[in-house]
């Protein structure tokens, strides 16, 4: 017998985001998330005075996946397609280039892109 604790499974959750300005940029925004598990529902949302379509989407997913307090397996549903192109897609090659495209620029909204790689990389998030 061993006196280890159990490891317990990830916990499944599935969330839905979204977020958006208007005017697009620098308008007004906000950013919702619904995160579902089991029978549990939680809403969050919030905003900034001055902001863009793609950082709303992206705060939509940072803040909802840091609600989660354990390594959870998560499916994130998204209708930005920079959201989820640019975590399934792009971010490999920006990490390995150093936060630089392609074309040698800075990632834009990298502070936003590097909170999001930190916080996913502690759960298995499907981005759907």
């Amino acid at each position: 017998m061993s006196d280890e604790a159990p490891v317990s499974a990830p916990i499944p959750v599935t969330i839905y985001t979204d977020g958006g300005a208007k005017p697009n940029p620098d308008g007004p925004g906000g950013w919702a998330a619904l995160l579902i598990s089991g029978n549990q529902r939680r809403e969050i949302s919030g905003g900034e005075p001055k902001t863009t379509n793609n950082r709303m989407e992206l705060m939509a997913a940072i803040s909802a996946l840091e609600e989660l307090k354990k390594p959870c397996v998560v499916t994130l549903w998204t209708d930005s397609q920079y959201l989820r192109n640019g975590i399934t897609e792009w971010m490999p090659n920006w990490v390995k280039r150093g936060w630089k495209t392609a074309a040698k620029q800075p990632v834009k909204n990298q502070d936003l892109w590097q909170r999001l790689h930190s916080v996913a990389e502690r759960h298995q998030v499907t981005w759907k």
